[in-house]
């Protein structure tokens, strides 16, 4: 990991999309597990996105919700798939 991890960071409108863990994502490992939880514990989207996104619905709902969804896709790609990139960077070269 290059960057720490961060409790409760701000996100952008729009999650990182591809195949290549960025930056932002590692800053933002803590953001995508706290989305995968409500995701699997049936929590409101607006609810989450006020909570873990600092987004307001109330006031932008469909750039709110837009938000949580990218967020919350790249959450499942990250635990379906980008894991091992992840641990494919953290294991060194092996000749």
């Amino acid at each position: 990991m290059r960057v720490p991890v961060e409790l409760d960071p701000d996100v952008d409108d729009e999650a990182p999309a591809g195949e290549v863990i960025t930056i932002y994502d590692e800053r933002h490992f803590v953001t995508y597990l706290r989305l995968l939880d409500a995701k699997a514990e049936g929590a409101n989207w607006k609810e989450v996105a006020r909570i873990v996104l600092h987004r307001d619905p109330a006031a932008e709902e469909s750039r709110t919700y837009r938000c949580w969804q990218s967020h919350l896709e790249r959450a499942q790609w990250l635990s379906r798939e980008g894991y091992r990139r992840i641990l494919e960077q953290a294991t060194p070269n092996k000749a």
